[in-house]
Protein backbone atom coordinates (compact mmCIF):
# COMPACT_ATOMS: atom_id res chain seq x y z
CA UNK A 1 0.00 0.00 0.00
CA UNK A 2 1.35 3.51 -1.16
CA UNK A 3 1.24 6.58 1.36
CA UNK A 4 -1.81 8.50 1.12
CA UNK A 5 -3.79 11.36 2.13
CA UNK A 6 -7.74 11.27 2.26
CA UNK A 7 -9.93 14.32 1.96
CA UNK A 8 -13.86 14.53 1.54
CA UNK A 9 -15.44 17.14 3.21
CA UNK A 10 -19.11 16.74 1.75
CA UNK A 11 -22.21 16.83 4.26
CA UNK A 12 -24.50 13.95 2.58
CA UNK A 13 -28.12 14.16 3.50
CA UNK A 14 -29.62 11.07 2.12
CA UNK A 15 -33.06 9.82 2.06
CA UNK A 16 -36.93 10.29 0.83
CA UNK A 17 -37.66 13.78 0.57
CA UNK A 18 -34.55 15.77 1.45
CA UNK A 19 -34.49 18.03 -1.55
CA UNK A 20 -37.03 20.02 0.73
CA UNK A 21 -34.67 20.43 3.33
CA UNK A 22 -31.78 21.74 1.02
CA UNK A 23 -32.49 25.40 2.39
CA UNK A 24 -32.29 24.66 5.69
CA UNK A 25 -28.76 22.96 5.36
CA UNK A 26 -27.49 25.87 2.91
CA UNK A 27 -29.15 28.70 5.53
CA UNK A 28 -26.78 26.72 8.34
CA UNK A 29 -23.69 27.52 6.07
CA UNK A 30 -24.40 31.33 5.74
CA UNK A 31 -25.41 31.30 2.28
CA UNK A 32 -27.30 33.92 0.81
CA UNK A 33 -27.21 34.23 -2.77
CA UNK A 34 -27.55 30.93 -4.82
CA UNK A 35 -27.11 30.18 -8.76
CA UNK A 36 -29.25 27.12 -9.98
CA UNK A 37 -27.29 25.34 -12.68
CA UNK A 38 -29.49 22.50 -14.01
CA UNK A 39 -30.23 21.02 -17.42
CA UNK A 40 -32.89 20.80 -19.83
CA UNK A 41 -35.71 20.59 -18.36
CA UNK A 42 -36.50 17.11 -16.46
CA UNK A 43 -36.30 19.22 -12.66
CA UNK A 44 -38.73 21.59 -13.75
CA UNK A 45 -41.45 18.58 -15.24
CA UNK A 46 -41.02 16.74 -12.14
CA UNK A 47 -41.52 19.18 -9.52
CA UNK A 48 -37.88 19.20 -8.49
CA UNK A 49 -36.65 22.98 -9.47
CA UNK A 50 -39.92 24.28 -7.94
CA UNK A 51 -39.11 22.01 -4.56
CA UNK A 52 -35.81 23.52 -4.15
CA UNK A 53 -36.37 27.02 -4.66
CA UNK A 54 -39.42 27.25 -2.31
CA UNK A 55 -36.91 25.73 0.59
CA UNK A 56 -34.34 28.47 -0.73
CA UNK A 57 -37.27 30.72 -0.27
CA UNK A 58 -38.31 29.32 2.89
CA UNK A 59 -34.77 30.59 4.41
CA UNK A 60 -34.83 33.83 2.59
CA UNK A 61 -32.22 32.43 0.35
CA UNK A 62 -32.48 34.23 -2.99
CA UNK A 63 -31.18 32.77 -6.23
CA UNK A 64 -31.00 32.99 -9.96
CA UNK A 65 -31.36 30.27 -12.35
CA UNK A 66 -28.92 29.00 -15.33
CA UNK A 67 -30.70 26.32 -17.71
CA UNK A 68 -29.99 24.51 -20.77
CA UNK A 69 -26.96 22.46 -19.50
CA UNK A 70 -26.53 19.50 -21.81
CA UNK A 71 -25.13 15.77 -21.29
CA UNK A 72 -20.93 16.31 -22.26
CA UNK A 73 -21.06 20.01 -20.77
CA UNK A 74 -19.67 22.53 -22.88
CA UNK A 75 -18.13 25.37 -21.92
CA UNK A 76 -20.12 28.25 -22.99
CA UNK A 77 -22.83 28.49 -20.07
CA UNK A 78 -19.58 27.92 -17.69
CA UNK A 79 -18.79 31.24 -19.10
CA UNK A 80 -22.04 32.93 -18.96
CA UNK A 81 -22.62 31.34 -15.12
CA UNK A 82 -18.94 32.96 -14.48
CA UNK A 83 -20.20 36.16 -15.45
CA UNK A 84 -23.71 35.59 -13.49
CA UNK A 85 -21.74 35.18 -10.20
CA UNK A 86 -19.41 38.24 -10.82
CA UNK A 87 -22.37 40.24 -11.74
CA UNK A 88 -24.82 39.29 -9.17
CA UNK A 89 -22.46 38.80 -6.52
CA UNK A 90 -23.60 34.80 -6.14
CA UNK A 91 -22.08 33.05 -3.00
CA UNK A 92 -22.87 29.60 -3.48
CA UNK A 93 -23.50 27.06 -6.56
CA UNK A 94 -26.43 24.10 -6.63
CA UNK A 95 -25.65 21.75 -9.40
CA UNK A 96 -29.40 20.32 -9.87
CA UNK A 97 -29.57 17.24 -11.73
CA UNK A 98 -27.05 15.08 -13.36
CA UNK A 99 -23.38 15.09 -13.63
CA UNK A 100 -23.42 17.56 -16.27
CA UNK A 101 -25.20 19.73 -14.03
CA UNK A 102 -22.83 19.51 -11.00
CA UNK A 103 -19.59 19.46 -13.30
CA UNK A 104 -21.04 22.94 -14.76
CA UNK A 105 -21.90 24.17 -11.16
CA UNK A 106 -17.78 23.31 -10.01
CA UNK A 107 -16.15 24.80 -13.26
CA UNK A 108 -18.28 28.42 -12.49
CA UNK A 109 -17.16 27.62 -8.95
CA UNK A 110 -13.68 27.39 -9.26
CA UNK A 111 -13.65 29.81 -12.68
CA UNK A 112 -15.39 32.59 -11.23
CA UNK A 113 -12.11 33.42 -8.78
CA UNK A 114 -9.54 33.41 -11.49
CA UNK A 115 -8.70 36.13 -13.72
CA UNK A 116 -8.07 34.24 -16.34
CA UNK A 117 -9.54 32.00 -18.95
CA UNK A 118 -11.44 29.44 -16.60
CA UNK A 119 -10.32 26.49 -19.66
CA UNK A 120 -6.70 27.17 -18.25
CA UNK A 121 -7.24 24.86 -15.40
CA UNK A 122 -8.55 22.32 -17.60
CA UNK A 123 -5.74 22.51 -20.43
CA UNK A 124 -2.86 21.99 -17.40
CA UNK A 125 -2.03 25.83 -17.83
CA UNK A 126 -2.79 26.71 -14.33
CA UNK A 127 -3.79 25.14 -10.99
CA UNK A 128 -6.79 25.80 -8.71
CA UNK A 129 -6.25 27.49 -5.84
CA UNK A 130 -9.87 28.48 -5.03
CA UNK A 131 -13.38 27.73 -5.29
CA UNK A 132 -17.00 29.02 -4.67
CA UNK A 133 -18.82 26.38 -2.66
CA UNK A 134 -21.45 23.83 -4.74
CA UNK A 135 -23.98 22.28 -3.10
CA UNK A 136 -25.08 19.22 -5.57
CA UNK A 137 -28.41 17.18 -5.79
CA UNK A 138 -27.78 14.61 -8.33
CA UNK A 139 -30.85 12.92 -9.93
CA UNK A 140 -28.81 9.85 -11.52
CA UNK A 141 -26.88 7.48 -9.90
CA UNK A 142 -24.10 7.57 -12.36
CA UNK A 143 -20.69 9.98 -12.42
CA UNK A 144 -20.63 10.85 -8.48
CA UNK A 145 -19.92 13.99 -8.60
CA UNK A 146 -21.99 15.25 -5.73
CA UNK A 147 -18.95 14.61 -3.60
CA UNK A 148 -15.76 13.95 -6.50
CA UNK A 149 -12.48 15.83 -6.79
CA UNK A 150 -13.23 16.27 -10.57
CA UNK A 151 -15.46 18.21 -12.98
CA UNK A 152 -15.60 16.97 -16.56
CA UNK A 153 -15.93 19.83 -19.51
CA UNK A 154 -15.94 20.16 -23.44
CA UNK A 155 -14.75 23.35 -25.37
CA UNK A 156 -16.69 23.37 -28.26
CA UNK A 157 -14.65 25.18 -30.06
CA UNK A 158 -11.67 23.11 -30.53
CA UNK A 159 -13.76 19.73 -29.75
CA UNK A 160 -11.63 18.86 -27.09
CA UNK A 161 -13.26 17.43 -23.68
CA UNK A 162 -11.23 17.42 -20.66
CA UNK A 163 -11.39 16.87 -16.67
CA UNK A 164 -9.85 18.70 -13.81
CA UNK A 165 -9.13 17.72 -10.25
CA UNK A 166 -8.62 19.64 -7.39
CA UNK A 167 -9.16 19.15 -3.79
CA UNK A 168 -10.84 22.37 -3.19
CA UNK A 169 -14.02 21.41 -5.86
CA UNK A 170 -15.85 18.47 -3.34
CA UNK A 171 -19.34 19.49 -3.17
CA UNK A 172 -20.00 21.18 0.31
CA UNK A 173 -22.91 19.33 0.54
CA UNK A 174 -24.91 16.64 -1.35
CA UNK A 175 -28.59 16.21 -1.22
CA UNK A 176 -29.59 12.58 -2.25
CA UNK A 177 -32.97 11.18 -2.70
CA UNK A 178 -33.04 8.04 -4.73
CA UNK A 179 -36.62 8.31 -5.60
CA UNK A 180 -35.31 11.09 -7.83
CA UNK A 181 -33.67 8.63 -9.98
CA UNK A 182 -36.76 6.66 -10.54
CA UNK A 183 -38.18 8.36 -13.77
CA UNK A 184 -34.61 8.50 -15.17
CA UNK A 185 -34.99 6.51 -18.85
CA UNK A 186 -33.85 2.32 -18.41
CA UNK A 187 -31.12 3.55 -20.96
CA UNK A 188 -29.76 6.15 -18.88
CA UNK A 189 -29.95 4.03 -15.68
CA UNK A 190 -27.90 1.42 -17.63
CA UNK A 191 -25.52 3.92 -18.55
CA UNK A 192 -24.84 4.94 -15.09
CA UNK A 193 -24.12 1.52 -13.89
CA UNK A 194 -21.43 1.31 -16.27
CA UNK A 195 -19.67 4.97 -15.79
CA UNK A 196 -19.71 3.72 -11.94
CA UNK A 197 -18.55 0.28 -12.48
CA UNK A 198 -15.41 1.56 -14.31
CA UNK A 199 -14.88 4.31 -12.16
CA UNK A 200 -13.98 1.65 -10.10
CA UNK A 201 -12.22 -0.65 -12.78
CA UNK A 202 -10.09 2.69 -12.81
CA UNK A 203 -8.68 2.40 -9.25
CA UNK A 204 -8.90 -1.63 -9.32
CA UNK A 205 -6.64 -2.64 -12.09
CA UNK A 206 -3.48 -0.95 -10.30
CA UNK A 207 0.15 -2.21 -10.14
CA UNK A 208 0.53 -1.18 -6.14
CA UNK A 209 1.28 -3.93 -3.99
CA UNK A 210 -0.37 -5.26 -0.62
CA UNK A 211 -3.67 -3.30 -1.20
CA UNK A 212 -6.03 -6.27 -0.18
CA UNK A 213 -8.36 -4.28 2.02
CA UNK A 214 -9.03 -1.78 -1.23
CA UNK A 215 -9.42 -4.61 -3.45
CA UNK A 216 -12.05 -5.86 -1.90
CA UNK A 217 -13.66 -3.21 -0.96
CA UNK A 218 -13.69 -2.46 -4.79
CA UNK A 219 -14.96 -6.14 -5.48
CA UNK A 220 -17.68 -5.87 -3.16
CA UNK A 221 -18.96 -2.62 -4.28
CA UNK A 222 -18.90 -4.36 -7.91
CA UNK A 223 -20.90 -7.05 -6.94
CA UNK A 224 -23.92 -4.91 -5.40
CA UNK A 225 -23.51 -2.61 -8.40
CA UNK A 226 -23.97 -5.91 -10.66
CA UNK A 227 -27.04 -6.86 -7.93
CA UNK A 228 -28.73 -3.61 -8.03
CA UNK A 229 -28.07 -2.18 -11.52
CA UNK A 230 -30.57 -5.01 -13.25
CA UNK A 231 -32.98 -4.28 -10.54
CA UNK A 232 -33.72 -0.43 -11.38
CA UNK A 233 -34.24 -1.63 -14.65
CA UNK A 234 -36.85 -3.98 -14.05
CA UNK A 235 -38.31 -2.40 -10.71
CA UNK A 236 -37.98 1.42 -11.31
CA UNK A 237 -40.01 1.97 -7.35
CA UNK A 238 -37.81 -0.21 -5.82
CA UNK A 239 -36.42 2.01 -3.49
CA UNK A 240 -33.54 -0.30 -1.61
CA UNK A 241 -32.27 -1.20 -5.38
CA UNK A 242 -32.24 2.21 -6.36
CA UNK A 243 -30.90 3.63 -3.15
CA UNK A 244 -27.92 1.07 -3.27
CA UNK A 245 -27.16 2.11 -6.81
CA UNK A 246 -27.04 5.78 -6.22
CA UNK A 247 -24.63 5.06 -3.01
CA UNK A 248 -22.50 2.91 -4.82
CA UNK A 249 -21.69 5.52 -7.65
CA UNK A 250 -20.87 7.73 -4.86
CA UNK A 251 -18.50 5.70 -3.55
CA UNK A 252 -17.58 4.84 -6.37
CA UNK A 253 -15.53 8.21 -7.49
CA UNK A 254 -14.70 10.00 -3.91
CA UNK A 255 -11.31 8.29 -3.72
CA UNK A 256 -12.85 5.84 -0.81
CA UNK A 257 -11.69 3.01 -3.05
CA UNK A 258 -8.56 4.90 -4.48
CA UNK A 259 -6.75 4.97 -0.86
CA UNK A 260 -3.05 3.81 -1.02
CA UNK A 261 -2.95 2.81 -4.88
CA UNK A 262 -2.01 3.88 -8.00
CA UNK A 263 -4.78 4.64 -10.41
CA UNK A 264 -5.12 3.93 -14.45
CA UNK A 265 -7.68 6.41 -16.06
CA UNK A 266 -6.38 5.33 -19.60
CA UNK A 267 -9.80 4.42 -20.76
CA UNK A 268 -11.59 7.43 -19.50
CA UNK A 269 -9.58 9.44 -21.23
CA UNK A 270 -10.11 7.07 -24.55
CA UNK A 271 -13.91 7.81 -23.89
CA UNK A 272 -13.32 11.46 -23.33
CA UNK A 273 -11.94 11.99 -27.15
CA UNK A 274 -14.79 9.64 -28.46
CA UNK A 275 -17.61 11.71 -27.11
CA UNK A 276 -15.77 15.45 -28.01
CA UNK A 277 -16.17 13.93 -31.44
CA UNK A 278 -19.68 12.26 -31.72
CA UNK A 279 -21.73 13.16 -28.45
CA UNK A 280 -21.55 9.95 -26.81
CA UNK A 281 -22.89 9.34 -23.65
CA UNK A 282 -20.06 9.21 -21.18
CA UNK A 283 -21.11 5.80 -19.76
CA UNK A 284 -22.12 3.98 -23.21
CA UNK A 285 -18.95 4.93 -24.66
CA UNK A 286 -17.06 3.26 -21.43
CA UNK A 287 -19.40 0.21 -22.17
CA UNK A 288 -17.97 0.07 -25.49
CA UNK A 289 -14.28 0.60 -24.67
CA UNK A 290 -13.55 -1.34 -21.19
CA UNK A 291 -13.96 -4.71 -22.66
CA UNK A 292 -11.64 -4.05 -25.29
CA UNK A 293 -8.87 -2.34 -23.12
CA UNK A 294 -9.09 -5.39 -20.79
CA UNK A 295 -8.85 -7.95 -24.07
CA UNK A 296 -5.52 -5.86 -24.66
CA UNK A 297 -4.27 -5.94 -20.99
CA UNK A 298 -4.04 -9.69 -19.66
CA UNK A 299 -0.26 -10.13 -20.12
CA UNK A 300 0.66 -7.25 -17.90
CA UNK A 301 -1.08 -8.49 -14.96
CA UNK A 302 -2.66 -11.90 -15.37
CA UNK A 303 -2.69 -12.83 -11.92
CA UNK A 304 -5.31 -9.60 -11.14
CA UNK A 305 -7.52 -10.26 -14.37
CA UNK A 306 -8.26 -13.78 -12.90
CA UNK A 307 -8.36 -12.50 -9.58
CA UNK A 308 -11.58 -10.02 -11.14
CA UNK A 309 -12.81 -12.70 -12.92
CA UNK A 310 -13.38 -15.10 -9.57
CA UNK A 311 -13.84 -12.22 -7.14
CA UNK A 312 -16.14 -10.15 -9.62
CA UNK A 313 -17.72 -11.72 -12.13
CA UNK A 314 -17.99 -15.44 -10.27
CA UNK A 315 -15.26 -17.68 -12.68
CA UNK A 316 -14.45 -20.72 -10.78
CA UNK A 317 -11.42 -20.53 -9.54
CA UNK A 318 -8.93 -22.89 -11.75
CA UNK A 319 -5.07 -23.29 -11.98
CA UNK A 320 -5.56 -21.58 -15.61
CA UNK A 321 -5.16 -17.88 -14.75
CA UNK A 322 -5.10 -16.94 -18.35
CA UNK A 323 -8.48 -19.17 -19.55
CA UNK A 324 -10.04 -17.02 -16.10
CA UNK A 325 -9.04 -13.59 -17.42
CA UNK A 326 -10.80 -14.28 -20.50
CA UNK A 327 -13.82 -15.91 -19.20
CA UNK A 328 -14.34 -13.12 -16.99
CA UNK A 329 -13.80 -10.19 -19.58
CA UNK A 330 -16.43 -12.49 -21.02
CA UNK A 331 -18.93 -12.17 -18.57
CA UNK A 332 -18.50 -8.80 -18.06
CA UNK A 333 -19.30 -7.56 -21.87
CA UNK A 334 -22.01 -10.30 -21.30
CA UNK A 335 -23.74 -7.90 -18.47
CA UNK A 336 -23.26 -5.20 -20.48
CA UNK A 337 -25.21 -7.03 -23.11
CA UNK A 338 -27.33 -7.89 -20.86
CA UNK A 339 -28.04 -4.62 -19.80
CA UNK A 340 -28.41 -3.52 -23.81
CA UNK A 341 -25.54 -1.53 -23.75
CA UNK A 342 -23.44 -0.50 -26.84
CA UNK A 343 -20.62 -2.63 -27.59
CA UNK A 344 -18.95 -0.76 -30.58
CA UNK A 345 -17.85 2.59 -31.97
CA UNK A 346 -19.76 2.23 -34.74
CA UNK A 347 -23.08 2.64 -33.14
CA UNK A 348 -22.17 6.02 -32.13
CA UNK A 349 -21.00 6.91 -35.91
CA UNK A 350 -17.24 6.23 -35.60
CA UNK A 351 -15.62 4.65 -38.70
CA UNK A 352 -12.05 3.96 -39.94
CA UNK A 353 -11.43 7.37 -41.54
CA UNK A 354 -12.01 8.75 -37.50
CA UNK A 355 -9.59 6.86 -35.79
CA UNK A 356 -6.69 9.04 -35.99
CA UNK A 357 -8.47 11.98 -35.01
CA UNK A 358 -9.65 9.96 -31.93
CA UNK A 359 -6.22 9.13 -31.26
CA UNK A 360 -4.98 12.42 -31.73
CA UNK A 361 -7.70 14.16 -29.15
CA UNK A 362 -6.69 11.80 -25.84
CA UNK A 363 -4.65 13.23 -23.50
CA UNK A 364 -1.74 11.90 -23.09
CA UNK A 365 -0.16 12.82 -19.38
CA UNK A 366 2.55 9.83 -18.74
CA UNK A 367 5.57 11.00 -20.73
CA UNK A 368 3.38 10.47 -23.86
CA UNK A 369 1.37 7.69 -22.76
CA UNK A 370 -2.04 7.64 -20.88
CA UNK A 371 -2.66 6.21 -18.37
CA UNK A 372 -0.33 3.72 -15.57
CA UNK A 373 -1.59 0.70 -14.96
CA UNK A 374 -0.20 -0.31 -18.29
CA UNK A 375 0.57 2.70 -19.81
CA UNK A 376 -0.21 3.08 -23.24
CA UNK A 377 1.37 4.75 -26.59
CA UNK A 378 -0.67 6.54 -29.31
CA UNK A 379 0.12 3.16 -31.44
CA UNK A 380 -1.67 1.47 -28.10
CA UNK A 381 -4.80 3.44 -28.26
CA UNK A 382 -5.02 3.28 -31.89
CA UNK A 383 -5.27 -0.70 -31.69
CA UNK A 384 -7.70 -0.32 -28.87
CA UNK A 385 -10.06 1.94 -31.06
CA UNK A 386 -9.49 -0.45 -34.12
CA UNK A 387 -10.47 -3.64 -31.90
CA UNK A 388 -13.58 -1.54 -30.72
CA UNK A 389 -14.69 -0.36 -34.20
Amino acid sequence: MNDFTFYNPTHFVFGKNVENSIGKYMKERGFQKALIVYGQGSVVRSGLLDRVKASLSAEDISFLELSGIVPNPLSGPVYEGIELVKKHKIDVLVGLGGASAIDTAKAIAFGALYDGDFWDFYARKAVIKASMPVVAVPTIAAAGSESSNSSVITKEDINIKRGVNSEFIHPTIAIMNPELTYTVPKNHKAYGVCDMMTHIFERYFTNTKDVNLTDEMCEGVLRAIMLAGPKVLSEPYDYAAHADIFWAGTIAHNNTLSTGREQDWSVHAMAHSVSAHFNGIHGAVLAVLYPYWMEYQPPHDVPRFARFAHKVMGVCPSGDLEKAAKEGIQKLRNFFDSLNLPNRLGDFGAEEKDIPALVRDVEYRNQGRVGFFRPLSPEDVEKIFRMAL
